[in-house]
């Protein structure tokens, strides 16, 4: 009935000076920033594609799947802005479970912070330097944005956390495009007064200091559908959801409108094949209202080498999730390049 406390964790600091960022990727990083800023601003009409696995729990994967996105980004840079999911923190809805390469950097061993913290870094940096992308990451625990404050162009704040004050106010002081997604219960108005909360400057206590924030502007939502009472799956990426989300920021005075369509989760009832057939019709919804184009910057994809999904255990299959099923990487690469086709 109290914690026990294991032991003291590094600090950021002592991380990024024993696996530090590359001066030649950090330039690397601050160009990606601000392309993906001017697509959140309304600056620029390329279109945002985060795709990747649900989680990323081991490097030789994961790093295998991003240098076989590289080239395809490459070829469609033009009209897409694509950047790779690396979530090395996975929320678990009871608790259980595996809960990412932070928890346990051996899914199948026991839960070590400091090598996984080290682990997690060490991934994001070899996915820059082996493929010049920088990727996604889901800010599970606010107080880690240290560890990865020079490496992440994206945040996402997740369904369980957007309520959460703290979550919200950290939020307010990263210095990149960070996703607020709608509650699970679906709710607008609290999926936008989370973006109140990040786009606003505060005043608060952070890993032992008094700290304050400048805001962030680049704070935008994720439509990632909802659960109903009964435990079904209420999807919100059709037409009237977006017509309706994009009347709702028309109502409140938040800086740079930016919405993002996460096709997994209950949007799909995680049925991972439906992606193909929802981000093609958000793509639809956006060439029959002005609105919605301007809103809708992107979408948000779950895929990795090989489709499905499978249980941990000692003969995994090399690039398949071990969390929620995902889209395989040649129904992957044919999506990525009809967006990109679709995009106007």
């Amino acid at each position: 009935m109290s914690f026990e406390f294991i032991k003291k964790l590094p600090t950021p600091e002592e991380i990024k000076e024993e696996y530090p960022m590359p001066e030649e990727l950090r330039e690397i990083k601050r160009k990606r920033d601000e392309e993906i800023s001017a697509v959140i601003k309304g600056e620029s009409s390329r279109f945002l594609v985060i795709i990747g696995p649900c989680s990323a729990d081991s490097e030789d994967p994961v790093c295998d799947y991003i240098s076989r996105l590289a080239p395809v980004a490459e070829k469609v840079k033009d009209k897409l802005i694509i950047i790779p999911r690396i979530y090395t923190n996975k929320p678990r809805t009871t608790g259980e479970g595996y809960k990412g390469i932070v928890h346990q950097p051996d899914p199948e061993g026991k839960t070590d912070f400091t090598k996984g913290i080290m682990a997690m870094r060490k991934m994001h940096i070899r996915a820059i330097s082996e493929t010049s992308l920088t990727a996604a990451d889901e800010m599970l625990y606010p107080d880690n944005w240290g560890y990865v404050s020079d490496i992440l162009s994206y945040v996402a704040i997740g369904a369980r956390s957007v309520e959460d004050q703290q979550h919200r106010i950290v939020v307010s002081g990263f210095d990149v495009a960070s996703g607020m997604k709608n509650p699970t219960s679906g709710d607008l108005s609290v999926m936008l007064n989370s973006l109140v909360a990040a786009q606003d400057p505060h005043s608060f206590v952070y890993r032992g200091y008094q700290v304050r924030t400048s805001g962030n502007p680049l704070a935008h939502t994720i439509l990632r559908g909802s659960v109903n009472k009964h435990g079904n799956n209420l999807p919100n990426y059709h037409y009237e959801d977006l017509a309706l989300l994009a009347e709702k920021y028309a109502e409140r005075e938040l800086k740079n409108p930016a919405c993002i369509v996460d096709a997994n989760h209950s949007n799909s009832g995680k049925k991972y094949k439906e992606q193909i057939r929802i981000v093609k019709e958000v793509i639809h919804s956006r060439k029959h209202n002005k609105d919605i184009k301007t809103l809708v910057k992107g979408v948000m994809i779950e895929s990795y080498l090989v489709e499905g999904a499978q249980k941990i255990s000692n003969n995994m299959v090399y690039g398949q999730s071990i969390t929620d099923p995902c889209l395989g990487w040649q129904d992957t690469e044919k999506l990525i390049y009809d967006i990109a086709e679709l995009i106007v």
